[in-house]
Order: structure tokens, then C-alpha cells, then sequence
């Protein structure tokens, strides 16, 4: 596929740019790169934000405007051009990439020196008076030296300046959002190994793989094709995997004490990657490879393959069973060293969302182009912001989007510290996400969720283009700190995590679709004859009033629904409400993400914390919630009088903010608050649903459930306030991890 054919009209031609163009060119993305030098100055005296002063940067005096959060004193980092007509005479000798020392500084040699720093002296600069200072630039460090009270202009000065600060790296980006100077080194990675000999369990045949733990971890290991169930074996894990990491959060707590059968990721000893395995309470491996309406679970695909472009890869996107699903566990650098390993990330997995998330950005700034290889300057017309934001983003190669982007809108006055930016990600992602544009729709089932538009290609022109465009935004979003303007259906960030899908996520896409299949299922139960109902494997799909037949499977319309071939048939209902119906989109969708993101980066967050990672941590006002909230149920006479609703919301109140936008996913299926508050919450059917409370006795259910349809939380009436704080906790985050709760 193409990507750089998208037409457009007359308004938004544009003139490319060569490389170093000046900021008033036509929009696009502008590499600057080769000829410039990264300068560290400090702020001098009596300076205020948005004042100008005056520096020298190698043999030139250039001019630099302070901005506005910073204050005297404080480090600044300029980038200068290459000056157009070169320096004349020799240029001293200096250590490598550091700047030229200023003209009217003179390395001596000090006989009374006794240190090891040396000594330089200094002629002051005309204009400069007793006890003023002035810069000066020395073995690529900015000095301010101040001129003695009986000195003048012309006059020298010796001085010994201080040593360069440990871990100054002049050719580095500013730091901050947009441009995270480079982490401290890791220290070398440990590769010390530990023995383990086990058993090979009954039943396990050669080249069947088994579940065990070694040292605590819970690992996946293959039976030698010459070994047999009985015979011992042995094998080597890293010490680092077994030495069991602090867990920090209280989330990641509730999951390592409550895990129960279900879906876990664990760690394949032949290879070291990640892999989905399901476990009986045994500690067995669930082999079963029939679809099952209560175990079976499917993990997105994605295989990449070079593009026709080098910039743009292509890939094959499919939905496997969960075990067929692997992920490396290792992050390689620029220079090929291990970046990130296991042990990193299993370190980060436990931690709190706000130290995952730390985690997260400080090993995108070690993956973060150097800013003496270049930075990219992004000019947009906002008349015509998403043409020229498209155009700019897609013409990028991969390393481009790994470098410091900054941005102007042209015409408009304005340096980008951060500013633009934001209001950039913000202003495009509103515009992509919007349905009139007609690449996404709000959800059936819940209407402040987005989903892919089945029928973009009749919206919009070149609409596979704006998919690949929006995953690299995305991705780049979480690479620079920035936020999305959207929240997206549930199972796509599970899509984009690589996490498992159950027969249960179809509830959350098409509520009524689900429930017909339940009902299906359990006519299949009680032993009645599905083939009299005559289905075969299609379904319809309509697209713009039109109703089109789908082929579930190859030649789906010639093959008949039978109690025999039933669970195949929910198990390509499921694959195409998934998957299938968008695939395209979302196959470019997830290309351009991982354009930015390295996958085995995001196997530290599940899918709740990739929704709070892109939109941020919602404002929850308590009293709003409270206030818009019904009562149900037992609950429906004494309403918030109740002593177990009194309890809920004490609770809820001493939840911190991750645990309250996590309860908001629980019950709403998304962690997004309308902009009028709660009072305007709707369900899935467009209408006002208010967030309720509904009271069931202990004998219905043990745990609170969740109706995302309707906005409801069933909550048993509980006989003590610890009870229902460990039971909602448990709810609230189980929801997360796949394991199931009895």
C-alpha cells in the first residue's frame, strides 16, 4: 500500500521545504540537523522572562530571549547554526562535539596552579564595568566571570574554572516533556544464571510444554524431544527472574494474592519471551484447543513485513488462540546493547501506576534520537491543520519519530516550550476522533467510547492513511508525555497491549449481539436442535442503509449451524465482531503505533492503565458523583442512607485517583467523565443513565458486579465496612488481569 498519494485540494498544496529551511516555510516536516551547536548558557542577573541577553556561542555573540518560567541563574540549552561564514584561522583543539571556547579566552600555563584544573585568562569585553558580569564559553561550558571592581575593557583576567558537572551532555535536547535528556546508564546486566531440575509432569508428551515455578516465577517449559513424563530435567533461568521484585501497588497486591484459574502471561524458558498459558488450579496447562464460551481467549497478531517504502512497513494482522501469542521480553539500543530485560520489566510490572509510568518515560528517553543527530521542526497551517499534520507525520521514517519535535503554526508568533505541542496533540486528535469525519463512531454500548468505523472507506477518502497517521500520533503521544483527545472501546486497548479477548468482550461492542448468542448457547446446552433455527456461518453487516452477507469462514454460506459445529460458529462470531470487520483499519492503526512504541515496553501496563496512559487521570469531583447518583434494589427506599452505600462511599472517597478512575472503568467501561459531569452520563442507548448503586443480598452475588451498559454497580449489602472495601478493591482490579472470580 501507498501512503503518500493522498490527494488534496488547491488550499492545501504545499511547497516542500529543503532540509534548514527557515521557519516560515511551507508546512511540513523539516529535518535541522547537521550544521547546528548545542550551546548551555545561564541566565544572567537582573533578567526577566521574556527579556533578552547576550551570550557568546563558540566565536559568535548571538542574542537569546529568556523564557518565561525560567529565572536567573537557571541552565538554558540553545541550539545555534552553523555560522554561513565559517571561523577564520585554525580551530583550537577540543575534546570532540564540545563547542569552540570564546575568542577572548587564552589557555596559560600557571606554574602556581598545584590542581589539576587549568587556568585561562580572560580580556573583558567592551561595555562591561566593574562588578558586572559577562559569558564566556570554555571547554564547552557557559561561565559567567565577573569583572573586578579596578578592571576595564580590554584588560585580562585570569580565572580557573570549575570542572564540567558529572553527567552534562551538551548535545542533548532540552529536558522536559518534548525532550527528556538521557537517563542515567543502567548498570551492566547481570548474567548469572541458576540450575533447577524437575520432573516432567504425567501426561506431557516430547515437545509439549509445561507450567511450573521455579524460584517463585512462574515459567513455561518445553519437554525435550528426548525426555519422557518422569524423567528429570534441567535447565537455566537468569538470576535476575528470580529474584522476586518489591511490589509497590496496591493493584498489582490484590492480583498476586487473589490470582485465581485464568490467563497468564508467563515467561518461555527457550527463548525468554512472554506468552499467554491458562492454568487449572493445579498449576496444569489448559491444552484444550476447541472453542470454549468460558476458557477460550484470542490474541491480535501482528507480523511485520518491509514496505515498498522504507519509511512504512506493512504487516499481516490476525487473531490467534491467546497460547500462540508471544512477545520479546528484551529492548535492544540504537548501539545494540539490552536496553530493557525481563528483569526490568517484571521489576516495573509491580509498581505503582505513577512509577510505572515514570518507568515507562524514562526508557523512551534512552530511545530518544540524540539531538545532535537532528530534531524535527513541524509547520502546520491550523486552517488546514489535519492535511498538513498528516502530510508532515507520514513522510517521517521511523527514527524521525523517535526525535524532538518541535512545532510552529505558521503565521502565528510563538516559540514551542511545550505549548504547542500540547495543543497540537489535542487539536488533531479531536478532529480524527470526531464522527463526522468518519473514521470512528461512538460505541453502541457506550457513548463516550470510540470505535473504528467498519465503513471508513465510504467516509473517507484515503481513510487507511488517517489510521496509520493516528497510531503514530498515539504512539508518539506516550513517547513525549502528551495526551489523546479520544478513549477508544475497551478491547482495543487490548488490541494494542496484545492482551487476551474472551467471548465475554462482546458484551462491551454489541450488548444485543452478545445476548443472542448466550441465548444460543444455551438452547445448545439443553440439548436443543440448533440446525432447525437454519444459520450458516455469515452474517449481515449494514453500511450506509445498505445490508451486506459476511462470510464468517471460507464458503460460510454453504455450511450449515449443527449442535456438532456450534462452538466454531460463536467462535468466528467472535473473530469477526473483534477483529475481522475493522481489520484493515486497525492493522494500520497498530503499525503506526509500534512505528514508535516498542511492544514489550507496554507488557508492564493491562488496559485500564493504557487508558489513563493516553488520556490521563480524569477530575473527579466527589460531590458531583454522589449527587447524580440513583439507588436501586434494596437500596431503592433508603436510597444513600443505606449503611452499606454510607460505607461505599467512604470508601471510594479514600481511594486514591487511579483507583477512582479504575472504578469508573468498572462500572461505565471507560475512565472519561463528561464535560457537564455526571449528571449527563449516558448508556448504551444515547439516553441519560446516572451512575447507580444497586443493592443485592450476599446470597446473589459474593463480589460487586458491573452493568457497563447501564452505568450500574450491583452492590451486596455487606455486613461491615472492611468487607466491602476488600471486595470492591478485588472487583475493581480483577477486572483487569483476566482471572475470574467465584
Amino acid at each position: 500500500m501507498k501512503l503518500f498519494t493522498r490527494k488534496k485540494s488547491k488550499d492545501t498544496d504545499s511547497v516542500q521545504s529543503s532540509t534548514g529551511a527557515s521557519a516560515t516555510a511551507g508546512p511540513g516536516a523539516q529535518s535541522v540537523s547537521g550544521g547546528s551547536t548545542v550551546f548551555r548558557v545561564t541566565v544572567p542577573e537582573n533578567v526577566s522572562p521574556g527579556e533578552e541577553f547576550q551570550v557568546y556561542a563558540g566565536t559568535r555573540i548571538v542574542r537569546v530571549k529568556c523564557p518565561a518560567d525560567s529565572r536567573p541563574g537557571q541552565s538554558l540549552q540553545i541550539t545555534v547554526p552553523a555560522d554561513p561564514n565559517g571561523s577564520s584561522g585554525p580551530a583550537p583543539p577540543r575534546q570532540p562535539n564540545l563547542p569552540p571556547d570564546s575568542p577572548n579566552v587564552r589557555r596559560i600555563t600557571d606554574p602556581n596552579n598545584r590542581g589539576n584544573h587549568a587556568a585561562y585568562m580572560v580580556t573583558i569585553p567592551e561595555g562591561v564595568r566593574g562588578n558586572q558580569q559577562f559569558p564566556v564559553t570554555i571547554q564547552g561550558q557557559q561561565l559567567m566571570v565577573t569583572c573586578p571592581q579596578n578592571a576595564r575593557p580590554g584588560m585580562s583576567v585570569r580565572i580557573v574554572p570549575p570542572p564540567p558537572p558529572q553527567g552534562t551532555d551538551i548535545n542533548r535536547g532540552p529536558e522536559g516533556p518534548m525532550g527528556v535528556g538521557p537517563g542515567p546508564d543502567r548498570p551492566p546486566k547481570d548474567d548469572k544464571t541458576q540450575l533447577f531440575e524437575v520432573a516432567v509432569p504425567p501426561g506431557v508428551q516430547p515437545g509439549q510444554p509445561f507450567a511450573l515455578l521455579a524460584g517463585g516465577v512462574r515459567v513455561l517449559v518445553t519437554c525435550p524431544a528426548n525426555a519422557s513424563a518422569g524423567q528429570r530435567i534441567r535447565f537455566k533461568l537468569p538470576l535476575a527472574i528470580t529474584q522476586k521484585p518489591k511490589v509497590t501497588n496496591e493493584a498489582a497486591q490484590i492480583k498476586l494474592s487473589y490470582d485465581k484459574d485464568g490467563w497468564q502471561r508467563t515467561i518461555r524458558v527457550s527463548d525468554m519471551k512472554f506468552q499467554w498459558v491458562r492454568v487449572d488450579d493445579k498449576g496444569d496447562i489448559d491444552l484444550n484447543k476447541r472453542f470454549d464460551v468460558e476458557k477460550s481467549a484470542y490474541v491480535r497478531k501482528l507480523e511485520f513485513r518491509p514496505g515498498d517504502d522504507p519509511r512504512i512497513r506493512t504487516g499481516i494482522l490476525s487473531l490467534v488462540p491467546a497460547t500462540d501469542a508471544v512477545v520479546d521480553s528484551k529492548i535492544k539500543s540504537a548501539d545494540n546493547r539490552d536496553l530493557v530485560t525481563y528483569s526490568d520489566i517484571a521489576s516495573a510490572q509491580v509498581k505503582a501506576f505513577e512509577e510505572k509510568a515514570q518507568w515507562f518515560q524514562d526508557t523512551c528517553a534512552q530511545l530518544c534520537v540524540e539531538w545532535n543527530e537532528g530534531h524535527m521542526r513541524m509547520n502546520v497551517r491550523r486552517q488546514f491543520l489535519l492535511g498538513d499534520s498528516v502530510d508532515a507525520v507520514m513522510s517521517l521514517s521511523r527514527k524521525d519519530l523517535r526525535k524532538l519535535w518541535r512545532f510552529e503554526f505558521i503565521g502565528e508568533m510563538g516559540i514551542d516550550a511545550g505549548g504547542l505541542a500540547r495543543e497540537w496533540f489535542q487539536l488533531v486528535t479531536e478532529e480524527i476522533f470526531d464522527p463526522d469525519m468518519g473514521l470512528w463512531q461512538s460505541s453502541a454500548a457506550n457513548q463516550m467510547c470510540m470505535e473504528i468505523n467498519p465503513a471508513s472507506e465510504f467516509c473517507c477518502e484515503d481513510h487507511l492513511v488517517y489510521y496509520r497517521f493516528l497510531g503514530r500520533v498515539m504512539g508518539k503521544a506516550l513517547f513525549d508525555r502528551q495526551l489523546v483527545a479520544g478513549h477508544m472501546v475497551q478491547h482495543l486497548y487490548k488490541h494494542i497491549l496484545g492482551w487476551p479477548v474472551t467471548f465475554s468482550d462482546l458484551e462491551m461492542v454489541d450488548e444485543e449481539y452478545y445476548n443472542n448468542l448466550k441465548q444460543l448457547e444455551t438452547m445448545a446446552k439443553d440439548g436443543d436442535d440448533i440446525s432447525m433455527l437454519c444459520l450458516d456461518f455469515t452474517t449481515t453487516q449494514e453500511v450506509i442503509g445498505t445490508k451486506e452477507e459476511i462470510e464468517l469462514v471460507k464458503d460460510g454460506a454453504n455450511i450449515e449451524v449443527t449442535n456438532e459445529n456450534f462452538p466454531e460458529y460463536l467462535e468466528a462470531c467472535l473473530k469477526y465482531r473483534m477483529l475481522d470487520r475493522v481489520k484493515p483499519q486497525l492493522n494500520e492503526l497498530l503499525l503506526g503505533f509500534f512505528d514508535v512504541i516498542p511492544e514489550p515496553l507496554l507488557t508492564i501496563f493491562d488496559f485500564q492503565e493504557l487508558e489513563l496512559l493516553m488520556c490521563g487521570l480524569p477530575e473527579i469531583d466527589m460531590d458531583d458523583w454522589k449527587e447524580h447518583t440513583e439507588y436501586s434494589g434494596e437500596y431503592d427506599e433508603t436510597g444513600g442512607d443505606h449503611q452499606a452505600c454510607e460505607w461505599f462511599w467512604e470508601v471510594v472517597t479514600d481511594f486514591d485517583q487511579e483507583m477512582k478512575a479504575r472504578l469508573l472503568q468498572f462500572v461505565t467501561g471507560t475512565s472519561g467523565v463528561p464535560s457537564r459531569g455526571f449528571g449527563v452520563l449516558q448508556g448504551n442507548d444515547g439516553n441519560i443513565r446516572k451512575f447507580t448503586i444497586h443493592g443485592v443480598a450476599l446470597g446473589v452475588c459474593l463480589y460487586p458486579r458491573a452493568h457497563t451498559c447501564f452505568n450500574r454497580i450491583d452492590l451486596p449489602m455487606y455486613d461491615n465496612k472492611d468487607e466491602l472495601s476488600e471486595k470492591l478493591k478485588l472487583a475493581v482490579t480483577m477486572v483487569a488481569t483476566g482471572f475470574d472470580i467465584e
